[in-house]
């Protein structure tokens, strides 16, 4: 099987988002710290596989 991917147009294109995994972030665990400026953000994976940011 040979798997097609579409080439973009220029004018068409949709930007790449960086991509993070949350687990990579945590190190493994449930928390991580995220600086924005001179503001810390705390990303936490909740039991049920959600994510909360807070300040």
């Amino acid at each position: 099987m040979t798997l097609q991917v579409p080439t973009p147009h220029s004018a068409s294109a949709v930007p790449v988002l960086p991509a993070h995994r949350a687990e990579d972030l945590t190190n493994g665990g449930n928390l991580a710290q995220i600086e924005l400026g001179d503001q810390v953000y705390t990303l936490r994976i909740t039991r049920a596989g959600k994510l909360i940011l807070t300040k």
